[in-house]
């Protein structure tokens, strides 16, 4: 499974199964967000990014380098923190989305 929904975190605002391209992400009585086939995740990270509560986690499994670790997304205005766990670490890589386009 790629990703991981928390209920307790959902805030039901179905953003994260308009996204999704598999159609996976349905809610229930509660409007909580829930994974119906967890192995059919393409593991495009498009829920994860739309969560503005911050729910889901993504896993990083080894055969794309992640070896286990665990990804999350919190949002404060601009700025989208990308927070990645590992066994004994923690790496948070902060985007501005205003800043995006500088280039």
């Amino acid at each position: 499974m790629s990703i991981q929904i928390d209920k307790d975190m959902c805030c039901g605002c179905r953003r994260c199964s308009a996204v999704c391209p598999g159609m996976l992400i349905e809610h229930d009585a509660d409007k909580k967000a829930q994974i119906v086939y967890p192995k059919d995740c393409w593991g495009c990270a498009s829920c994860l990014k739309e969560c503005p509560a911050g729910a889901i986690k993504f896993y990083l499994a080894a055969d794309i380098g992640g070896h286990g670790a665990v990804m999350q997304i919190k949002r404060q205005g601009n700025i989208t923190q990308w927070i990645i766990n590992k066994e004994n670490s923690t790496t948070i890589i902060k985007t501005d989305s205003k800043a995006a386009n500088k280039y």
